[in-house]
């Protein structure tokens, strides 16, 4: 039988919800954490009460809210192999004792702790993420955890949810699984700020964006040395870090070191690195292995020209409104096309946005999580949604045919 809804003064509607598995808010990683903080923000203001569990070394015990959100700050193991899965068993002990309406578990590597929440009578959405298995960081054995986690996220929370069209059939072919898509979301703004740029030694316009994890299936090289090979005044920007790629990023920096063009500012977030993707000329998507790329669809929602990687994933995010590569010559040649060719670059920005205005808005986004967590807790849905769904990766994309 459905329950009531619960009312707050002036008529929102009330869950209390958790979210678990990222790294924790305000934003201060990568894609979990700055979804984590768009979603559980945007619900708050409608009236919920969010708890995000948050990670000791990202996030200060002493912070105990943010802006709204509830924090819950947990320790954890600091290890590439066991940071996510000892929080999230540790802040799933926790919330069993809480008894929310409804939680959200990302990334497939959590999928054993569904059970635990579950027992507690919560129900679980869990957000797979990507194909982790697929990622060279992993060695045979994290690959091998990973493939095993996918066959428990087909089975131990109450629903799975997915964040492309690419993701979502994988799983309907792989497991027999069908899931809720639920696309990530963007912001729409473009404003010139020669200040906000200028610490970085670069002017509005006059700069190649990267943004991404500096990890090998995310081919930060691939970009690297595409750009050496193009003469041009304008600079590269490489925004990222890794916490255990330390390897990786040395050989980076030695493959830029006789490019006084090629600049690296680590991690930026917040008003900054807003800044950086509103004041591009261009910006380089190069990332391989995924769902929906966070980077990717900011850099459209803030009016780039998009030269991106020709994987699966990022030519559905594409559509029509940017441009695909397939490996470092046509990197270069695209680049040399853009940077001699202003008009193009101007009509690619507008189709960016005009795409995310489409099918990636945040608060559309929201109204489909927020719909899913009351369906969860036994609610009648609280929203209506008119956000399309991106269609099947569009053919009419500018799209290179060559192998990486």
């Amino acid at each position: 039988m459905q329950r009531a809804l619960p009312e707050a003064p002036g008529g929102l509607i009330l869950m209390r919800i958790a979210i678990l598995g990222t790294r924790g808010v305000p934003a201060s990683y990568g894609g979990f954490e700055t979804f984590a903080e768009q979603l559980s923000t945007r619900l708050v203001a409608r009236g919920h009460q969010v708890t995000v569990y948050c990670r000791s070394h990202y996030v200060s015990p002493r912070q105990l809210e943010y802006h709204g959100v509830k924090l819950k700050v947990l320790p954890t193991i600091r290890h590439k192999y066991f940071d996510t899965i000892v929080h999230t068993f540790i802040s799933s002990l926790h919330a069993m004792t809480r008894r929310y309406d409804a939680a959200l578990i990302c990334n497939a590597a959590n999928a054993p702790f569904a059970t635990f929440l579950r027992l507690a009578g919560t129900p679980v959405a869990l957000n797979v993420d990507g194909l982790e298995h697929k990622r060279k960081k992993w060695n045979w054995l994290g690959r091998g955890y990973y493939r095993l986690a996918e066959r428990m996220a087909t089975l131990l929370p109450n629903e799975v949810v997915t964040d492309a069209r690419v993701i979502q059939d994988y799983y309907q072919a792989e497991y027999n699984t069908p899931s809720t898509m639920i696309v990530y979301g963007a912001e729409i703004e473009r404003r010139h700020d020669r200040q906000a740029v200028r610490q970085w030694g670069v002017e509005p316009n006059r700069y190649v964006l990267y943004v991404s994890r500096l990890e090998p299936e995310n081919n930060a090289h691939l970009v690297i040395e595409a750009f050496k090979r193009v003469r041009t005044p304008h600079r590269l920007l490489i925004v990222g870090d890794a916490p255990y790629a330390h390897e990786y990023i040395r050989e980076l920096r030695e493959r830029a070191a006789p490019d006084p063009r090629i600049i690296f500012t680590g991690f930026v977030f917040g008003d900054s690195y807003r800044a950086l993707q509103q004041n591009a000329y261009c910006y380089v998507h190069a990332t391989e292995v995924g769902g929906t790329h966070p980077a990717l669809v900011e850099a459209m929602g803030y009016g780039n020209c998009v030269l991106a990687l020709a994987a699966p994933e990022n030519v559905e995010v594409l559509g029509g409104a940017g441009i695909t590569y397939a490996n470092v010559d046509e990197l270069a040649e695209q680049l040399r096309r853009v940077l001699r060719d202003a008009s193009l670059v101007a009509a690619y920005r507008q189709r960016a946005q005009d795409r995310v205005r489409q099918y990636y808005n945040w608060e559309v986004v929201v109204d489909r999580y927020e719909n899913l967590f009351a369906q969860l807790a036994g609610l009648p849905p609280p929203r209506s949604s008119n956000l399309s769904l991106p269609e099947e990766a569009a053919t009419h994309t500018e799209q290179t045919t060559a192998k990486l």
